[in-house]
């Protein structure tokens, strides 16, 4: 497999107290293939992301990527935020080609900016400044500065999560014509069920307290999904009953803590 998650497990220790984040998390990603992670806040999704990036460590278990394990950040994992968290000081050709400085020359690393800011249909904005543009431009450009390292993998922590629904909408059909187009890996995070379907060839859907992984699910819907709205609904209802009982379980772990403090 191209991207391989074997038996790993995440624990936190806060005040001597030590809290099962992930439990034996086993995931096999194939090469070109566009996954979303979802489930419930707390469920450990972002951690998951984390590691995956090598931002963070995990307490036993690997992530192999092309046959490698993965321990630290590099350049064949892109990312990107729920914030854009662009370089406010720079334009927005500068903030693409930012990652590029040590990799190329200035002319090659500005024609690679601006071959991505055409994808994501910005090629009009690059002398703008960040603060010149809305939040689904600015994650546009965050996109474009993940894409312009050639990732072997995509990694997106609920990037759309912060914008309205209309620009939400606008970036799913963007984002997956650009997935169509550079057959990229992607592992998204998200909270959204309808996003999961809309976008994802997989949903892998996680439980919490500890993370766990409930179920692994083929999304079997031809593409566009929005032509095919019965069999989206369908399988909605059908992971938001998987979901409703760990949020069941987690407002009832809740109260009976607010009882007992």
């Amino acid at each position: 497999m191209f991207l391989q998650i074997n038996s790993m497990n995440k624990q936190f220790i806060n005040q001597k107290k030590t809290s099962d984040v992930l439990t034996n998390i086993n995931l096999d990603i194939k090469e070109g293939e566009f996954v979303s992670i979802l489930g419930p806040s707390g469920c450990g999704k972002s951690t998951l992301l984390s590691i995956v990036a090598g931002l963070t460590k995990p307490t036993s278990g690997e992530v192999v990527l092309n046959g490698k394990p993965i321990t630290k950040p590099g350049k064949d994992r892109g990312m990107v935020f729920q914030q854009a968290a662009l370089f406010p000081w720079m334009t927005v050709e500068e903030n693409v080609m930012f990652p590029l400085r040590k990799e190329m020359n200035k002319k090659d690393a500005r024609d690679v900016a601006q071959h991505f800011l055409k994808m994501v249909q910005l090629s009009n904005y690059t002398k703008h400044s960040p603060h010149e543009l809305s939040g689904g431009m600015q994650q546009r450009v965050a996109i474009a500065r993940a894409l312009s390292m050639n990732p072997a993998v995509l990694l997106m922590d609920e990037p759309f999560g912060a914008l309205d629904e209309q620009t939400r909408a606008r970036l799913h059909h963007e984002l997956e014509k650009i997935w169509l187009e550079t057959k990229k890996t992607i592992l998204f995070v998200t909270h959204s069920i309808s996003e999961s379907i809309k976008l994802s060839d997989r949903i892998i859907v996680m439980g919490t307290r500890p993370g766990v992984v409930l179920e692994d699910i083929a999304v079997r819907i031809p593409r566009p999904r929005g032509n095919h709205p019965q069999m989206a609904a369908k399988l909605e209802e059908k992971i938001l009953g998987l979901l409703q009982t760990e949020i069941d379980k987690v407002v009832k772990e809740e109260l009976a803590y607010a009882a007992n403090n």
